[in-house]
């Protein structure tokens, strides 16, 4: 394999391969990065068996072939060559990586004991608008769990809609619910979350087409594969936590309510509650800490229900993550009460929910 093309252009596409790279990879071949040359095209692909990262750019191709290189070191060389053309170039288990002046000799890896990834089936695929699907799973990703012991719950579901397509995730403290209208697949299913907050850096483009065939997730664009294994089981039935009316609502700007939240939060920290007390007045928000003080501080807010007002405490981070994710000005928290889930929407958005289970506080 020889081939010559931009450094910026080779950094870019090693770059992005390397997102499919785990750093945690317990088989040492999943260190690497496959190459292949064809035609006028490289692809670079990296992959941990669950995500897999196909990258491609126009090259000047002197000679076509394979093979697999380390992924952090031949990213950091080609990165660190001068700025202009840079030429690889494969033999005798070494890719030289010659630039105008510098060169890299990187000892290549069994290229033949890479895994052999399926061909990717994307006749059902449907296009999508890029930035549309990139902010909604911004949004959505938010609530989905971390912690591995739970594998469904760091999952986003994607299931068809009445009229459009529903993205759903839950850590079974909060959860996040978008949709994107007029969008439908043949095929749906539980999509790691790790995984699609990785579209934007791989293989985000305006267009995305988007498929669900059999296992696994696949998005592409112009750009590359972004291709995701699904997550085997049942999502949580989330709709019983959703109750068809809220009796008491108010209304209060979202720039107001992040700074006055974000000050409280240097005394709550993470885990110590947020006290909000609704009234006509609009919202009171307080945080103590026994070996710190306090902070206490109100702000305007349209209150309307059926109660005076109602005293709810949440996690300080769970609070802030749902209302930044908001893309409007004004927005509307709606509650039950003190002790039941309450929802954040942005005012004239219907396309977004955040839910967020409250904190029993003395």
């Amino acid at each position: 394999m020889k081939i010559r093309a931009e450094r910026d252009d080779l950094a870019d596409v090693f770059d992005r391969a390397n997102r499919g790279v785990s750093p945690r990879t317990t088989l040492p071949i999943l260190t690497g990065v496959l190459c292949e040359v064809a035609g006028s095209t490289l692809c670079v692909t990296g992959t941990d068996l669950e995500i897999t990262v196909r990258t491609n750019t126009e090259v000047d191709v002197i000679k076509e072939g394979r093979t697999l290189v380390p992924a952090k070191l031949a990213a950091a060389a080609i990165r660190k060559m001068p700025a202009g053309a840079v030429t690889l170039s494969s033999s005798d288990g070494e890719l030289e990586i010659l630039g105008a002046g510098p060169k890299f000799t990187v000892r290549e890896l069994p290229v033949d004991e890479f895994p052999q990834l399926p061909e990717v089936d994307q006749t059902k695929a449907v296009e999508v608008n890029g930035d549309s699907l990139a902010a909604a799973i911004a949004q959505v990703t938010i609530a989905a769990a971390t912690d591995a012991a739970r594998p469904i719950l760091t999952a986003v579901l994607i299931e068809n809609d009445d009229d459009g397509l529903r993205l759903v995730a839950t850590d079974s403290y909060r959860l996040s619910m978008r949709k994107l209208k007029g969008i439908s697949l043949p095929t749906t299913g539980l999509v790691p979350a790790r995984g699609l907050r990785e579209l934007v850096r791989t293989v985000g483009a305006s267009k995305v087409s988007v498929s669900i065939p059999d296992r696994e997730a696949v998005f592409a664009s112009d750009r590359g594969l972004l291709t995701l294994r699904l997550i085997e089981g049942v999502f949580p039935n989330y709709r019983q936590l959703l109750p068809s009316s809220y009796p008491n609502q108010v209304i209060v700007k979202k720039e107001a309510l992040m700074d006055a939240l974000g000050r409280a939060a240097l005394v709550a920290e993470d885990h110590i509650p947020v006290r909000l007390r609704v009234t006509e007045n609009g919202i009171e928000i307080t945080a103590t800490r026994q070996d710190v003080g306090g902070e206490t501080e109100q702000i305007n807010g349209a209150f309307t229900g059926e109660d005076n007002e109602v005293t709810i405490a949440f996690n300080p981070k769970y609070l802030m993550d749902g209302i930044a994710a908001m893309g409007v000005e004004d927005i509307e928290i709606q509650m039950i009460d003190g002790l039941k889930p309450s929802v954040i929407r942005g005012v004239g958005d219907e396309d977004f929910l955040y839910l967020l289970m409250p904190v029993r506080v003395a």
